[in-house]
Parts: structure tokens; C-alpha cells; sequence
């Protein structure tokens, strides 16, 4: 069988790795062949795949919507392609074959439902893009997704067959590191994640106010940004310099440094909106406590973790209090 792998918006992060996942997985299978669409990612051939690398793709919004509406189905009829895997959360339109569908934006199943007024972007992925993709996933051949949580809710959303969707946990290097151990007298909370609003800083940065408020010492809070992301980030790293609060802001970690990280700490994670929510799974790893929002993708990460503990998505008072324990414990 010829299958066309379509990824022309994978680049970097998370896509590059599901796409470099696929491409070792393939490498092996050399049963069938292989056509990889790519804009800028450089992929090595092999004597049963090839790879077609387009990088006037990237030049704008309205070059990457003329290569997928008009010239991407071509490359399947020209190469005689039988199916059609997409790792881009859609299908390849005008394809013509049967397609096989990689689900891995969380955004349209989440629980969370974002307001235009709130954020533009995750509003739009959700209500417009969540649509095309939903109609997408509908007429897939077969739906391919990362974590169990999103199967069932593309099942339920979608009304489709569950046998329709898989579920392919992506590759994940856990680095081996001491015995987690937090020092005595001084408890640490990491929180590794970006800046967007749906990771939901505001909620932890409020936690620390009232932990402060309440007198607790000998304590801090680790996030991995430098403070000067985005408006938002900035508003709250000011926010926590006039209240002299002990949060510190250490930018990008190595991965090396991240492991270390968690192997004395207490991981804290409100984020309301993740697809796997790979922190979760990296502290585990190392046998850390967890502090996680009750969302569906946390309780199927760690559900069954005993050192993991679960709050309402936004109550900073309960987020405080369980903090809290921790910080009494080394007293």
C-alpha cells in the first residue's frame, strides 16, 4: 500500500515530535510506501519513503490555504497514492481516498468552553475550526488520538463507531533521576508551562497570595517563564513583585534541569486546557506530589497516582490549602 503522510504545518514542538514519531514508526514498516508532505521539516529518505519538502508553504496563511484547497490532492493522484494519513487534525481536502485522521488539538473536546470576548484564538479553534474538524473526524476512515479521554469525547461529540478511533500514546523519554526528595524546612512548587491564559497562572499566583496572607514562610513557587511572554505575563510578574510574593521566574529549562527540577518539588498544575498534559506524567515519573485541576485529561493521566490530588479548576483557596500541608510538613 502507498500512503500519503500530509503535515505541512509541522515545525517545531510538539507536531515536530508527533511527526518524527510517525517517520521512526514508518521506517521499520517496510511493507508499504511512503509519501511524506512536508513545508520546512527535513526527513531522510529511505529506498521505501520520499519526501516532498515545500517551504513557500510557511510565507503566509493564504500560501498554506492555496497548497491544501488546490495542489495537495495532486500529489496524491500524481504518486498513486491509496490512503491518506493527515497529522494535522483534518482531513486533506479533495483527496479523493480513504484517510486516516491524527486528533491532537484538545481545544473543541474540552471542557472548558472559551468566550470570543475572553480569547479570540481558543474561541475560534473551538467554534469554527472545532466544527470543520468534528465534520472532519465524521468522515475519516479512522481517527487517531493520544490520550483515552479525547476517544471517548470525540465518540460522545461525534456520535461515531469507537472501533473508528485509536488510541496512540506518542513516544515520551522519561530521564532517570534521584529519589524524589524535597528539602526540609523549605517547600517548592513548580509549575513548568507557557504563557497562555488557559494555563491558568492567575489561579496559582492567587494560591500565593493567600498562603502569604495566612503567614506561611519557607516556601516558593518555580515557573518557567522569564515574566516578559506577553501583556498577561508581565501584568503578573508585576503583580508578584508588589506583593512580594516568592515566586520565581526562571525561563526555559533544559529537559535535564526540568527532571531535576521535579525530583524536589511539588508539581502544580491548574491548566484547564491540554491534550495529554505531559508534566503530569513527567513528575509521576519521578514519584513527585501532584496538585492538579480535576479536568478529564489530568484524571486520566494520573487518576490513579496516590501522591496525586485534585482541585476545582479555579479555587485558588483550595489550591492554597493543599499547598499548605506541604509546607507545614518540613516545619
Amino acid at each position: 500500500m502507498r500512503i500519503l503522510v500530509y503535515d505541512v504545518a509541522a515545525s517545531s514542538g510538539g507536531a515536530l515530535t508527533v511527526l518524527n514519531s510517525f517517520y521512526e514508526e514508518f521506517c521499520k514498516d517496510t511493507k508499504n510506501e511512503y509519501i511524506f508532505v512536508l513545508s520546512v521539516c527535513k526527513l531522510k529518505e529511505q529506498p521505501h519513503i520520499k519526501v516532498l519538502n515545500f517551504p513557500w508553504i510557511k510565507k503566509s496563511p493564504l500560501h498554506r490555504m492555496y497548497f491544501d484547497q488546490v495542489l495537495a490532492h495532486k500529489l496524491v493522484k500524481k504518486y498513486h497514492a491509496d490512503k491518506v494519513l493527515s497529522l494535522q487534525n483534518i482531513e486533506l481536502p479533495h483527496a479523493g481516498v480513504p484517510q486516516i485522521v491524527y486528533e491532537h488539538n484538545a481545544l473543541p473536546f474540552s471542557e472548558y468552553k472559551f468566550r470570543p470576548q475572553e480569547a479570540f484564538r481558543p474561541w475560534y479553534s473551538q467554534q469554527i475550526l472545532g466544527r470543520m474538524m468534528k465534520k472532519s473526524i465524521r468522515r475519516a476512515e479512522q481517527v487517531l488520538v493520544q490520550t483515552n479521554w479525547m476517544k471517548e469525547e470525540i465518540v460522545r461529540q461525534c456520535k461515531i463507531p469507537a472501533e473508528r478511533v485509536q488510541v496512540k500514546f506518542p513516544p515520551v523519554e522519561m530521564l532517570k533521576t534521584d529519589p524524589w526528595h524535597m528539602e526540609e524546612g523549605h517547600a517548592v512548587f513548580f509549575f513548568p508551562a507557557g504563557p497562555p491564559a488557559y494555563k491558568n497562572h492567575r489561579t496559582f499566583l492567587k494560591a500565593c497570595e493567600l498562603l502569604k496572607k495566612r503567614g506561611c514562610t519557607d516556601w516558593e513557587a518555580v515557573w518557567t517563564l522569564n515574566g516578559d511572554e506577553n501583556d498577561g505575563i508581565r501584568a503578573l510578574k508585576k503583580e508578584a513583585e508588589e506583593k512580594t510574593l516568592p515566586i520565581r521566574f526562571v525561563g526555559m529549562m533544559s529537559r535535564e534541569d526540568l527532571f531535576a527540577q521535579y525530583a524536589r518539588s511539588v508539581l502544580v498544575f491548574p491548566s484547564y486546557i491540554e491534550t495529554i498534559g505531559l508534566p503530569l506524567l513527567e513528575a509521576r515519573s519521578v514519584g513527585a506530589p501532584i496538585l492538579a485541576a480535576d479536568c478529564l485529561y489530568a484524571r486520566d493521566g494520573v487518576g490513579d497516582y496516590e501522591k496525586a490530588e485534585f482541585f476545582e479548576t479555579f479555587d485558588a483557596k483550595k489550591l492554597s490549602e493543599m499547598m499548605e500541608r506541604f509546607i507545614k510538613r518540613g516545619e
